[in-house]
């Protein structure tokens, strides 16, 4: 197989890993968080958000994974690393910016504190609570998706 051919499996990949988790994510924040804040009793609601939670951690831990590995490779590949250094490419500095986030978030902060301090957090004040993990996942949402809408564009010329 031809170098070229690599390079457009791995876009391929990228752009797949990259639908699937910030799809997901997208559930999240529009329907999944908004259904279970109506569940009024908090012990219930946080059991179905965490049992559903394992799951789709699971999915995006590996999505998330898979859309790094095939950007990282594609800069070598196509050593597109002075693309950083043009505005033009903000695109880019922003879908960095939300990988490393969504990647902090689930492979160092969640596994370390996160997973207790937002149970703790339910526990105390489950409103609050539930309305700041909704809110989190509204900004990350709306920065995924002017990054997909932008290097769409900018990948096109724009």
């Amino acid at each position: 197989m031809q170098d070229h051919q690599y390079i457009i499996i791995a876009r391929a990949l990228h752009v797949a890993a990259v639908i699937l988790w910030i799809g997901g994510v997208g559930f999240v924040a529009t329907v999944l968080i908004p259904a279970l804040k109506k569940i009024a009793e908090p012990a219930r609601r946080l059991a179905l958000f965490e049992a559903l939670e394992r799951r789709f951690s699971l999915q995006a831990k590996g999505l998330t994974l898979a859309a790094g590995l095939s950007g990282l490779y594609m800069l070598f590949a196509l050593d597109a690393w002075n693309r950083y250094l043009r505005p033009e490419f903000w695109w880019m500095h922003l879908m960095t910016l939300v990988w490393l986030i969504f990647s902090l978030v689930l492979f160092v902060l969640e596994p370390l504190f996160l997973h207790r301090w937002f149970h703790a957090r339910v526990v105390h004040d489950s409103e609050r609570a539930f309305d700041l993990l909704h809110n989190l996942h509204l900004i990350l949402l709306t920065l995924s998706v002017i990054a997909v809408l932008g290097a769409v564009a900018g990948s096109h010329g724009f």
